[in-house]
């Protein structure tokens, strides 16, 4: 058995994740084309156990991998529908994360620029759309003191906590589409505008790879996160010599550990997007998303799945109800209409 897979079983952390995003059109449209990214990845710090996609209206669904190995799921539902719901359930196995140090030794930034030179990071160091180094950023840059010093696990560590001092974390103060300059001047946003300035200054001002990270992250009793729980959640990664990719998260002034669950990973979030899609028809669309992360004991028994919180249960059931239709216009109505 792989190292890997012996360290994982003998302390590990197991954890359900339920995430249901609902889609309701003020008038029915007639087809709806959606991709979503919500299967967590497997890998040497992660596995993802078991996953399981349902959509209503039913349809076939479809999945591939993209180049970075994300898990992308894709239908087409062609009918006539008032709203569409997507419910995503997973269980992921998370190992106990080894504690990350401070610093790095003297020559670290040579050491990485030579791993920069030899290996294939352009992607994550050059501009994507919502990580720009603009005006508005060059200005917190030198607020902020952003440049080579010390060591490049020292500067990012001194980023993050400099980050989550200065922007206050304020839900629905910006939009999935904003860029970061809207932060920039309130000095408020959510976690997916954190993790973009991050990006923007990591690239442009260190030097360092870095990408962005979509998933989930638990909230315990005993941890003082501001983002939240009922939400995805966002944070970056950097490249670093000796480490390789550590994840910072700005919003809560974390080190990415063992309550960080990890679904895909990009440029930034346009890459990434939980949803992605079109509908057909001439009509408003309201969002709502749900998210439950809890711990679990671990692996079921085959000839049972894990128990679903009644709770979770009933917010299922009354998301998927048909939304109640306006009662048929009389003929006199309709007449009437069509005189106009």
């Amino acid at each position: 058995m792989p190292n890997t897979m012996k360290h994982m079983q003998e302390g590990s952390l197991y954890y359900s994740i339920r995430h249901l995003t609902k889609f309701l059109y003020k008038t029915p449209v007639s087809e709806s084309i959606m991709e979503t990214r919500m299967h967590p990845r497997s890998d040497i710090q992660q596995r993802c156990l078991t996953f399981h996609l349902s959509v209503s209206p039913r349809c076939r669904v479809f999945s591939h991998r993209d180049h970075l190995s994300n898990h992308v799921h894709h239908f087409d539902i062609p009918g006539q529908h008032g709203q569409l719901v997507i419910v995503a359930e997973s269980l992921v196995e998370m190992a106990i994360h080894d504690e990350i140090p401070q610093s790095l030794p003297a020559g670290s930034w040579d050491e990485l620029d030579r791993l920069v030179h030899e290996g294939d990071f352009w992607e994550m160091l050059l501009p994507s759309e919502f990580a720009q180094f603009t005006p508005e950023l060059e200005a917190l840059g030198k607020h902020l003191d952003v440049r080579r010093q010390d060591d490049p696990l020292s500067a990012l560590h001194k980023l993050n906590t400099q980050l989550y001092e200065y922007f206050d974390y304020k839900p629905k103060s910006t939009k999935a589409d904003s860029p970061i300059e809207v932060a920039l001047s309130t000095k408020a946003g959510v976690c997916q505008d954190f993790s973009h300035i991050m990006i923007s200054l990591v690239r442009s001002q260190l030097e360092i790879p870095c990408r962005y990270v979509s998933g989930y992250l638990y909230h315990g009793d005993a941890h003082n996160d501001r983002s939240e729980s009922s939400a995805t959640h966002a944070w970056v990664e950097a490249f670093l010599p000796e480490l390789g990719w550590i994840g910072f998260d700005p919003t809560n002034d974390l080190v990415a550990g063992d309550r960080h669950i990890r679904t895909a990973i990009g440029r930034d979030y346009s890459d990434v997007p939980p949803t992605h899609g079109i509908y057909r028809g001439r009509t408003k669309s309201e969002l709502s998303v749900a998210v439950r992360v809890e711990p679990s004991e671990g692996t079921p028994f085959l000839d049972r799945e894990l128990p679903v919180p009644e709770d979770w249960s009933v917010l299922v059931e009354k998301a998927q109800a048909v939304p109640e239709q306006p009662p048929p216009m009389s003929r006199h109505a309709q007449q009437a209409q069509q005189q106009q």
